[in-house]
């Protein structure tokens, strides 16, 4: 993927494309793939860069839903089941299978999880990845050596699925390329093209590096831009109303110290209605999430300190060894855009489904659902999209179509480029030179996970990173040191409040 040849796509376009998807997040990189695999001419085109929103600050779990199942949601564990069995079939390279671990503190605890795992079990059939058990003391502390013993009583393990959620959404990107979609970031939509009964027929766009405006005609538009889709349907439609409210969740990064184990730790009662997860990832410790209603969405949302405070103390009733403030490597937060067709009093009791709309315009919204039914969302919201622009029948094809990563050409490499982080500078080129990486954050945040796991590290080559993409890009010193200055600013809302 370069993004010079995505751009010249667009410039010399003659025809209408078929679809026009605004959004590079997880659906919006499902939609382009769906629609080109179904062999519609598709664009996608996403404001900032692929991921920068909700896409690339998951619990990277690809999951049935654990506790969709404890609020009697069977329809949407059942879907997420089968999701989950597509993805390791079709992203085995990026996608695999979990031990997770409930410690139990009680023989009712013990009882009650283990017979709630023995549904989950039940309900994934044939697409199951392994029976769930229940463990002694023994044997949970074999699993867990770091888990809080005392009062221990034993464990419940099951099997879930993990992932790189950038890295799955970029080969996504890439898998959609091969089927001749074009991609591109910092392009941002401005405006809708119009028919003469004023239904949409195109995008308006502004590329971000250069200013330039550009437009793209349709037969259909789709909207999966998440937590920013209603701002877009009301650029579509003025009397549009809001579909989705928003929920913050955040994640703090640990030293492994806190949990050296492949197993992971499920908490599954907390405070705010959620489950809590301790996640070994990229040799690093996750340890998250929470439910926070917010007012607004934001580009970078930061967590609050109320967040990170029973984050650390939850997670230390279940660990031995207690996390503190000092102890955080990082800590991202992001924006659930969840379905509101009622007022609710708790953002975690709204449904993790997800929606589909079409507003008098013709623009078809798709949002909520998470990462695991990326692909059905993608595929329910092209089916409409075809039927809008009258595009003709082509059945879905992404069920079993297998996700690959960008060819590379990178060469030799010479080590990670900082102790702390498992990177090499090819994975930095490959990024610039065919992941369509543009800048600093771009190849830390989210093409490698740099910033995620350890922001002093990341902020240590970080100019490193800025010279290497100039070269590339036969970028000025001037540019090198803004984009250090600008990364060093994206880093203060990795770094938890003093």
């Amino acid at each position: 993927m370069k993004r010079t040849e995505m751009l010249d796509r667009v410039r010399s376009r003659e025809q209408p494309w078929d679809i026009v998807v605004i959004g590079g997040g997880a659906t919006g990189a499902g939609c382009a793939l769906d629609a080109a695999a179904r062999g519609y001419g598709a664009l996608l085109v996403e404001q900032h860069d692929f991921g920068k929103g909700t896409s690339s600050r998951s619990t990277k779990l690809i999951h049935g839903g654990v506790r969709y199942l404890a609020q009697g949601n069977l329809r949407l564990v059942r879907e997420s089941l089968t999701e989950r069995a597509r993805l390791l079939q079709n992203a085995p390279h990026v996608v695999h299978r979990q031990e997770f671990v409930v410690p139990c503190y009680s023989l009712w605890e013990k009882l009650h999880y283990g017979m709630g795992l023995k549904m989950y079990d039940q309900l994934a059939g044939d697409m199951g990845i392994g029976r769930s058990r229940a463990l002694s003391k023994s044997e949970t502390l074999v699993r867990l050596p770091t888990v809080n013993a005392s009062g221990l009583a034993g464990g419940i393990a099951y099997f879930d699925a993990q992932f790189d959620d950038t890295r799955l959404l970029i080969d996504i990107l890439s898998t959609a390329t091969r089927y001749e979609a074009t991609v591109l970031n910092y392009a941002r939509v401005t405006g809708f093209l119009r028919n003469d009964d004023g239904s949409i027929a195109g995008v308006e766009i502004i590329d971000a590096e250069t200013g330039e405006s550009l437009s793209a005609s349709a037969h259909a538009v789709i909207n999966a831009s998440g937590a920013f889709c209603d701002p877009l349907r009301k650029m579509a439609d003025p009397g549009a109303r809001p579909r989705i409210t928003f929920s913050q969740g955040i994640h703090l990064v640990l030293d492994r110290s806190f949990l050296p184990s492949e197993a992971a730790v499920m908490i599954p009662k907390t405070s705010d209605g959620r489950v809590l997860f301790c996640i070994p990832w990229h040799g690093y410790t996750l340890v998250g999430t929470t439910d926070t209603s917010v007012a607004n969405a934001e580009l970078e949302p930061a967590a609050l300190g109320a967040e990170i405070d029973f984050v650390l103390e939850t997670a230390a009733g279940y660990l031995d060894k207690k996390p503190t403030r000092a102890d955080i490597q990082s800590v991202f937060a992001g924006i659930r855009p969840l379905i509101a067709r009622r007022p609710a009093a708790r953002t975690a009791s709204l449904s993790r489904g997800h929606d589909l709309v079409v507003d008098p315009s013709g623009l078809v919204t798709i949002t909520g659902g998470k990462w695991t039914t990326y692909r059905r969302m993608a595929e329910d919201a092209v089916d409409k999209a075809a039927e809008i622009g009258q595009l003709g029948e082509h059945g879905c094809r992404t069920r079993n179509l297998l996700i690959k990563p960008p060819h590379s050409e990178a060469g030799h490499d010479a080590g990670p480029l900082h102790p702390a982080l498992h990177y090499t500078k090819n994975d930095v080129l490959r990024a610039i030179r065919d992941e369509m990486a543009r800048t600093v954050e771009d190849v830390l945040a989210r093409r490698t996970r740099g910033l995620f796991l350890n922001v002093a590290a990341a902020l240590e080559i970080a100019p490193d990173v800025a010279n290497m993409i100039a070269e590339e890009h036969g970028k000025n010193r001037a540019w090198v040191v803004e984009q250090i200055k600008s990364f060093g600013q994206t880093a203060e809302y990795y770094l938890p409040p003093r």
